[in-house]
């Protein structure tokens, strides 16, 4: 018998139609909800079998111990418990269940002849979610089962988003203490660059605290108070112990040869200035722990155990041990590396000077223990291995460390506290009003209204690269110094652009980003850095166009006092189309009175 072509192609669609429809039926078997019925009565459990065969993937036992050897090998989407049984009880049963790890979330059914409240109340007390009476009704059993998975489909839903979520924040909050620390740490160094320092010293002390602090635990050495620190966050707050060397002038900062005692006053002043930092940031933080190190690391690192040191002149242990610490890591990296006024030295001339301070400028114990792991700090491979461990605790708030970067940006600029909380104010505004604007709303509906405020207080950093005699100048600026004036929002971005690096994750810089290097454009293109206009002007700099001169006008400086509210509303408002975006001047003059209200507080 031959074959012809079109009897084996009807052949093969057969075919096909035939596993198709094998296929699907095997889905739907697959796809079911199992559901294990337990009850000692079979006419119970065959009723019960047949009410839900056709939807669900029926399992049927007459007894506990025969439950639990079949969720042995299966577990099922839910119960259906008969609680009045020989040999072991629903509720027996039941109790077994959820104190089971594999079987604590299936939810159950009680199947119940008994009809009084105290029984449903005991039921649902050990954890049943539902009652059905016998005998049932089958349509009752089979809404009833649909009801229950439904809940518990929904159950597993969360369940899963919030583990995720959990992850999620767990994630988010890693990359937002990576940020944190970045920031510190690019603050340092732009502190170290100030102050001409080779680069490394702020890592370098920091490796050198944390092997300090190990050593005299593992001495028995001041054991009561830093087992009371969070260690992690004691180094991480180290970073800022020369904060306040940004309010020094460049001309004592950076003097090549010994200072007068005049300017050695003036340099000594970097303690009380780094506190005075800090403490502009203390009020807007519930974070005490990190700007209470941060604020005595600053204050008393160059106190000394017999009393000479400044600015208080503190001697012995009323030197806070966190002082005592950092002064003789501080001094000990001083001393091995190049300074604008000395060579280095060597470790051993160094180790020799330290000794020689045992008791005078240094804690004698501290002393005592730094000296006997001495090799272990002149050893680079120990030093990096502990400069690459650094794991900080989660314990900062990335607020407090924009104001703090906000904040010593502002006292270079000789700006009067308060400014940043202000500028935060006045976007606050803006911010709402936009997702009230059709116009507006789309596009900040999409940012994050918390990162977009704190970001903001890094739009100037960049002023921090500009020489003191431009930046606090009274008079006109030459076209030169205007030109130097400009370059901040390029160093912005380089500043930003470093703390982008010391994090996985840059998202969170975004706003800062376009913020800094936008807001000195103007709606009709005259502005920089890339006389852009209009609507090419991304979103964010046509706000804080606005702001910041509302802001700076309503602001008292060195150089002149604080323009009145209307004086600066009505300069807003002769620029509305060549420097500032007209819709958002109108905005500005819609919700004018808080702005007044802010500006006058």
């Amino acid at each position: 018998m031959t074959i012809g072509f079109t009897d084996l192609l009807n052949g093969i669609i057969v075919l096909m139609r035939t596993i198709k429809s094998g296929m699907l039926d095997y889905n739907m078997q697959v796809n079911k909800k199992r559901i294990i019925i337990v009850d000692d009565d079979r006419t119970n459990l065959i009723v019960a079998r047949n009410s839900l065969i056709s939807k669900y993937e029926v399992f049927t036992v007459s007894s506990g111990e025969k439950l639990f050897s079949l969720l042995d090998k299966l577990i099922p989407e839910l119960i259906l418990l008969d609680i009045d049984m020989p040999d072991m009880d629903g509720y027996e049963i039941i109790t077994i269940l959820k104190n089971q790890h594999r079987t604590v979330n299936i939810p159950i059914i009680f199947l119940t002849g008994m009809l009084d409240p105290e029984s449903e109340i005991k039921g649902l007390n050990y954890g049943a979610v539902d009652y059905i009476t016998k005998p049932f009704s089958q349509e009752l059993l089979q809404k009833r089962v649909e009801l229950h998975l439904l809940i518990e489909i929904q159950r597993q839903e969360l369940r899963r988003y919030t583990n995720n979520l959990e992850g999620m924040v767990v994630e988010k909050a890693r990359t937002v203490f990576e940020l944190q620390n970045a920031i510190l740490k690019t603050m340092a160094e732009l502190v170290e660059c100030r102050d001409d320092v080779t680069g490394g010293h702020i890592e370098r002390t920091q490796a050198f605290l944390r092997m300090l602090v190990y050593h005299l635990l593992k001495n028995g050495v001041y054991v009561n108070e830093l087992s009371s620190w969070d260690i992690d966050l004691f180094i991480m707050s180290s970073q800022l112990h020369d904060v306040g060397k940004i309010s020094i002038k460049d001309n004592v900062l950076l003097k090549p040869g010994p200072l007068s005692s005049e300017e050695f006053e003036q340099m000594k002043k970097h303690t009380t200035f780094g506190m005075e930092i800090i403490s502009k940031i203390e009020e807007n933080t519930r974070e005490n722990a990190f700007i209470k190190h941060a604020k005595v690391l600053a204050g008393s690192h160059h106190e000394k155990w017999d009393g000479t040191g400044y600015p208080l002149g503190l001697k012995v242990d009323s030197i806070p041990l966190q002082g005592r610490l950092m002064a003789i890591v501080d001094v000990y990296d001083a001393l091995t590396n190049k300074r604008p006024y000395k060579e280095a030295f060597s470790h051993e001339v160094s180790i020799e000077i330290i000794k020689e301070g045992s008791g005078k400028n240094f804690d004698p114990q501290i002393a005592e223990v730094f000296l006997k792991y001495e090799n272990e700090y002149a050893n680079s491979q120990i030093i990096n291995e502990k400069i690459s461990s650094f794991k900080f605790n989660p314990s900062t708030q990335l607020n407090a460390i924009f104001k703090t970067v906000s904040s010593i940006v502002g006292l270079r600029g000789g700006i009067i506290g308060g400014n940043s909380e202000k500028l935060r104010l006045y976007l606050q505004i803006f911010f709402d009003a936009l997702l009230e604007d059709s116009f507006f709303k789309d596009e900040v509906v999409l940012w994050d209204r918390e990162i977009f405020l704190i970001s903001a207080q890094l739009h100037d950093i960049g002023k921090i690269a500009v020489p003191d005699i431009i930046l606090n100048k009274e008079g006109k600026l030459t076209n030169d110094e205007y030109v130097d004036v400009k370059a901040h929002v390029d160093f912005s971005m380089k500043i930003i652009q470093m703390i982008r690096e010391g994090v996985d994750d840059g998202s969170l810089l975004y706003h800062a980003d376009v913020f800094a290097s936008s807001h000195h454009e103007h709606w009709d293109g005259s502005g920089y850095p890339n006389g852009l206009k209009g609507r090419e002007i991304p979103l964010q700099g046509r706000i804080m166009a606005i702001v910041d001169v509302y802001s700076a006008l309503t602001t008292e400086r060195p150089h002149r006092e604080r323009r009145t509210h209307k004086e600066a509303s009505d300069l807003i408002k002769s620029l509305c189309g060549t420097q500032f975006d007209p819709a958002l001047v109108d905005i500005f003059f819609k919700y004018e009175k808080d702005f007044e209200k802010i500006a006058s507080s």
